[in-house]
């Protein structure tokens, strides 16, 4: 098999798995507090991530990590999986699966507005209207379409919907600095994440057991969505001969992500989501493909 048709398959089952995110999360949380579900799921993708080093013979290389990487991996796990998960998780205990997970598609959006401060790259004009044309869809989803009254009913939901998109951000852009192999780094990330969520459940956390598919979905999102599916991603950009061709699919994930949503959690889909979905992604496709963002020079 060609290693571009392979790079497809690999990419495709990535937005699949992640296509099932939503509703996944938002099923889990019916059984389980929102606490012990980012618990849960942390402590899985850590066994799976280590299972992953072991398997490539990396488990070693761990042994050179310097202080100033084990520093970085403290800082990256305290955004990604705590701060991001923690209010998403929390996000999708109060708003619909289909508007929480939508809202959550605006973090390339909030990363050209970050990119300002610490990539010291410059806005022009048709990023500025990539920015306003993603922004109308927040408002079209984030109002159920009642875009004249602006009236939102569950504002702070909305509010940790889109906020938990800037820990993402922040995540990335401090990720992107950070030059060791992806994957032990994500392991790294994750044991420290994985402490910050177990301080976080010992004070704050409910204490009373879970349910058996609180704990299923758990573990589901934690070998899906924070395990092996991104390997899955950094696989297939690395069999393809061309990573604009894997990059494009993951335009599929939010709408698909709808379909079984509807399908498993029995959401019924407002026409308002798909309206607002189609603006954000036309916001994001207008500032990658017409106007993409160059960093300056520092000096």
């Amino acid at each position: 098999m060609k290693k571009q048709n392979l790079a497809y398959i690999y990419a495709l089952t990535a937005v699949l798995f992640w296509s099932t995110m939503s509703s996944a999360f938002k099923i889990s949380l019916r059984y389980i507090d929102f606490r012990l579900l980012l618990l849960f799921a942390s402590l899985c993708s850590v066994i799976i991530l280590f299972s992953i080093l072991l398997f490539q013979g990396k488990l070693k290389n761990l042994r050179q990590t310097k202080f100033k990487q084990f520093r970085n991996s403290a800082i990256l796990g305290l955004l990604n999986p705590f701060a991001y998960y923690l209010i998403l998780f929390k996000a999708y205990k109060l708003l619909a699966a289909q508007i929480a997970g939508t809202l959550n598609y605006f973090w390339p959006i909030i990363l050209v507005l970050l990119s300002i401060p610490f990539l010291k790259q410059k806005i022009s004009y048709k990023s500025i209207l990539a920015l306003l044309v993603s922004f109308f869809g927040i408002i079209i989803i984030s109002t159920e379409g009642k875009v004249l009254s602006l009236e939102i009913d569950n504002l702070y939901g909305v509010s940790l919907a889109v906020g938990s998109a800037i820990f993402w951000v922040l995540y990335w852009i401090f990720n992107m600095k950070d030059k060791r192999d992806e994957v032990e780094k994500l392991f790294l990330n994750f044991c420290f994440g994985l402490i910050y969520v177990l301080i976080a459940v010992l004070v704050w956390g409910e204490k009373s057991l879970p349910k058996i598919e609180g704990v299923i979905g758990s573990v589901y999102i934690g070998f899906f969505e924070m395990g092996i599916t991104y390997v899955l991603w950094l696989k297939a950009l690395s069999l393809s001969v061309n990573t604009a061709k894997i990059s494009n699919l993951v335009y599929l994930s939010p709408f698909i992500a709808l379909f079984v949503i509807h399908l498993s959690v029995g959401e019924e889909i407002l026409l308002s989501t798909f309206i607002g979905l189609f603006f954000i992604v036309s916001g994001i496709i207008i500032q990658k493909y017409i106007d993409p963002p160059k960093a300056t020079d520092n000096g």
